[in-house]
């Protein structure tokens, strides 16, 4: 059964939504550059990967360049394309260099770089497995079907609209609710009195499931009518006066508005399914632990 979170909006003061798999286990694999070639080996460019500059013999390709721009990322300074492209090549043609000179002091055969070597190889391996994985998951077909299922789950399910004050203690609660009833103005209020971070949107906090917010809070704000006000409510996060402004049967997002969010979400479980499968028929074994007992 999939999900209804893979649809579900952020909210402020809600519990986290997650998606409940082991993708937390995952990490993201960059993708390597910066190993080095020398002209012995070097293949001949193709017509599709232009030969952009020689350095000692050896080429770098447009392909080279795309590799180092993603290697380098966010530490890439903001400039022109002109310079990038100049930035790159000079990256590039760095290594080559540097690279030679460690070959020449036979570096590579160093048992600290081959260890490294190997488990990069493994990381990089890895991390090219698990995109294979999720490219193979993310069909239209199982979009669709992961769409329809969510909305499938989601079908009469009840949102509520509300604002609320969050204050520290019961009395300051108290105090609030008695100005609310003489009169005053409700986003002026939580403006003036609230310690929530929507305190600047007078406290509103838009439309939300009761799965969204902390049980306290959600179950007094699904029992409540428009334009009602709560009696204080005490949460883990202090004191809250609550108004509830709507209440609404939830209405799905557009396929096209998730696209990204299903993606996301299959590529997690395909990759999470794909490390479970290996696990269980894996054999593991910890001679850490067996030392430990031993001692």
């Amino acid at each position: 059964m999939t999900s209804p979170h893979v649809l579900a909006r952020s909210a402020p003061r809600r519990r986290p939504i997650a998606f409940a798999t082991l993708a937390a286990l995952l990490f993201i694999v960059p993708a390597a550059s910066g190993c080095s070639r020398n002209s012995s080996s070097e293949a001949p460019a193709s017509a599709s990967d232009p030969v952009i500059a020689r350095v000692n013999g050896v080429d770098i390709t447009q392909g080279d360049l795309a590799l180092a721009e993603e290697d380098m990322g966010a530490d890439m300074p903001a400039t022109s394309p002109e310079a990038k492209r100049e930035n790159l090549i000079s990256y590039l043609a760095d290594i080559i260099m540097v690279t030679q000179a460690a070959d020449k002091k036979n570096l590579g055969d160093d048992p600290d770089f081959k260890r490294r070597l190997a488990f990069l190889r493994n990381k990089l391996l890895m991390g090219y497995e698990l995109q294979r994985e999720a490219k193979t998951a993310l069909t239209d077909e199982a979009l669709h079907q992961t769409y329809d299922e969510a909305v499938r789950s989601m079908a009469g399910q009840e949102e509520v609209r509300a604002r609320h004050i969050l204050v520290d203690d019961e009395n300051e609660a108290k105090s609030v609710l008695e100005q609310l009833k003489s009169g005053a103005d409700f986003a002026a209020l939580a403006k003036e009195k609230s310690k929530d971070p929507g305190a600047a949107e007078g406290g509103d906090l838009g439309y939300f499931t009761k799965d969204q917010m902390v049980p306290e809070f959600a179950d007094v704000a699904f029992k409540m009518y428009p334009g009602q006000l709560s009696n204080p409510v005490k949460t883990q996060f202090g004191w809250h006066v609550i108004k509830v402004e709507d209440r609404r049967t939830k209405q799905p997002p557009e396929f096209d508005k998730v696209k990204d969010q299903l993606e996301a979400y299959l590529a997690r479980k395909a990759q999470t399914d794909f490390i479970t499968k290996l696990r269980q028929s894996a054999k593991v074994e910890r001679l850490d632990k067996a030392a430990e007992q031993k001692n």
